[in-house]
């Protein structure tokens, strides 16, 4: 097994989700377990887990961080998230994807190169929270306290490689969020009928 560099994870698990009656999004259950369980199990073996966002349940030692201003939006709190990392590479995640395994964060590890790798879902639309990244050039693009709002903007000049996942049929798509009632519906369907 190759052995890759540690990296750290840093899970952007903010706001309330208005099309869903404003519940906390990453604390709706999916397959017997919260998205943000979902993806904190994909990232196990990170040498820290940083979830951003208001104070929520997490294991013990999960990091829990603000961003600022409080619902400031992704830049901010990956901002704030990025000031708990000390590994050279980080995954950063949004804290929805109930789907997402170990398995894609490790081909994402292994095929990262340049300033960072993310995932290209099947419309060919980049998923900026679903990604591995050089520390350091995903920190200094989000530094100033001036960057564009827009995430997309913000990562603007770094150069970015794009992964598609192998998809195994009848299996959800990693990407897959749930920001509407039938969205999550589909999502929890979907868990019901899949082995284990």
């Amino acid at each position: 097994m190759e052995e890759l560099p540690p990296y750290s994870a840093v899970v952007l698990a903010g706001g309330r989700a208005a099309r869903l009656g404003g519940q906390a999004k990453p604390q709706l259950e999916v397959g017997g377990r919260t998205m943000l369980h979902a993806v904190l199990d994909a990232v196990a073996d990170a040498d820290r887990r940083i979830v951003v966002g208001p104070p929520q349940p997490t294991p013990p030692d999960v990091v829990v961080v603000r961003e600022e201003p409080p619902g400031g939006g992704p830049v901010a709190a990956l901002r704030a998230g990025l000031r708990e990392v000390d590994t050279d590479v980080v995954a950063v995640l949004a804290g929805d994807l109930p789907f997402l395994t170990a398995d894609v964060i490790g081909d994402l590890r292994r095929e990262s190169s340049a300033d960072g790798i993310l995932v290209v879902d099947d419309t060919g639309r980049d998923q900026l929270l679903l990604g591995v990244w050089r520390t350091e050039r995903l920190r200094t693009a989000v530094a100033d306290p001036d960057a564009p709002a827009a995430l997309h903007r913000a990562l603007r000049g770094l150069d970015i490689t794009r992964h598609r996942p192998s998809l195994v049929p009848g299996t959800p798509a990693p990407w897959v969020d749930c920001d509407t009632p039938e969205e999550l519906a589909r999502a929890r369907q979907v868990a019901g009928h899949r082995p284990g």
